[in-house]
Formats: structure tokens, sequence, C-alpha cells
């Protein structure tokens, strides 16, 4: 089975990523903290991680850098309504893996459980 980190100030939004990853067959776990998600990233128990637009009162911008530093190859798709064209640019050239909108409607869900097989189905070697 697979880590998937889950990274969402909105709890309607965390439980909402949570099922979708579980009923795929994911090993889901919720991040509570920046601390919980670094060290997610720098254990490497993490493959996938779903990321709001904020985060423990942290923007995506902030946190991506971050992670980055502790994974370089970890798969990171910023999950968010309210980002701008220029941000997501940004976040593009930090390297997240995908950005897509907040799942609510059904073809949003299976975007989002697309997005996730796909950042797995990486070789392994892309992995830290």
């Amino acid at each position: 089975m697979h880590e998937i980190m889950i990274a969402d100030e909105n709890l309607e939004n965390r439980a909402i990523m949570a099922d979708l990853c579980t009923e795929a067959g994911y090993r889901v776990t919720v991040g509570t903290s920046i601390t919980c998600l670094l060290q997610g990233a720098l254990k490497k128990t993490a493959r996938v991680i779903l990321l709001g637009s904020c985060f423990d009162e942290l923007p995506a911008s902030d946190l991506i850098p971050l992670l980055k530093r502790c994974c370089r190859n970890l798969a990171i798709v910023v999950v968010a309504s309210d980002i701008s064209p220029p941000l997501t640019r940004k976040l593009r050239k930090e390297g997240i893996f995908y950005h897509l909108l907040k799942p609510v409607l059904p073809e949003d869900r299976e975007e989002l459980k697309q997005v996730v097989a796909c950042a797995l189905k990486r070789p392994k070697h892309c992995y830290c």
C-alpha cells in the first residue's frame, strides 16, 4: 500500500480527500501540523502529499520549498480553488506535481483519484 498524506486546514476537504484515497486502497495519513508534514517527507513515509492552499497558518507557497528540501522528488498535489494564475505558475516552478480544484463535483473527485494514481505510478527512483 502507498502512503498519501493530506494537509489542508479545511476539515471538510480533508475528510473528502481522505475518504477518496482510502476507497482507492491507499494508506492515508492526515497531517495535523507542519511538524507531522515535514516528518512524513523526511522519513520518506509519504510518497504523495495533497496540500491545501494553506496549512497550519502557512500558505502552500511557503511550505512547498521546505517539503522539496526534505524530499526533492516528493509528489506534491496542491488542492485549492483560491489560487491565482500567477501563484499557480510560481508553485509549478517550485516543483509541484499537479494543481487541481477542490473536489466538489463527482468529476473533481475522479480527477483527484486519477492524479494520485498517476503520481504513484512514477518509477521508484523518482522518490526521495
